[in-house]
């Protein structure tokens, strides 16, 4: 019983590999989108929140992260310690930050209704898109010399990149309601 109570057991460690595996893979599964590239990074994360809680998810997202930074390429444009320049990096800071937040939302309820997981999924979208519009913002403007306006970013890196998105988050929810009770048994 104690065992179970780890964050690090051995069934939550094989839950968070196959989670950074799953995010690796949904990095590669993707249709080009002017900027930012539409990928299925959302649905893995979103599920590692939904699925793992808070705490769990997050490591999966983060152990992910440090997988690409330290050289192995499993983001969508490669990989290394340079990749935090790329104007993408934030959507990947936010990837972690929802996905806890996405756990926060949903990890206290046995069984969460659909409406909860859909409202916990588009927080979760929105946390997303602002870390990856700001990122992208800010690394046009102060490094890559590239200014971006405001309707530009929201038009490249919001508005084509998110009805596809939306649909992830249904997606997810729908695999949630299913998947939450056997996972976290």
């Amino acid at each position: 019983m104690y065992a179970e109570k780890k964050l690090l057991n051995v069934k939550n460690m094989i839950l968070c590999a196959l989670f950074v595996a799953l995010i690796a893979i949904g990095a590669f599964i993707k249709i080009p989108v002017p900027v930012c590239p539409f990928t299925l990074q959302l649905l893995f994360t979103t599920l590692a929140g939904l699925l793992l809680g808070a705490r769990l998810g997050f490591t999966a997202v983060i152990v992910y992260v440090a997988v690409g930074l330290i050289g192995i390429p499993v983001f969508t444009q490669g990989g290394g310690p340079s990749y935090v320049l790329q104007p993408t990096f934030g959507y990947l800071i936010g990837f972690a930050v929802g996905s806890y937040i996405v756990g926060i939302l949903t990890e206290k309820i046995a069984r969460p209704s659909l409406v909860r997981l859909l409202t916990a999924n588009f927080i979760n979208l929105l946390i997303v898109y602002l870390f990856g519009m700001i990122y992208v913002y800010a690394i046009n403007e102060f490094y890559l010399n590239t200014p971006i306006g405001i309707w530009p970013l929201f038009l490249y890196c919001f508005v084509l990149a998110v009805p596809g998105d939306i649909v992830l988050c249904i997606v997810a929810a729908v695999l949630g309601r299913k998947l939450i009770p056997v996972v976290r048994k």
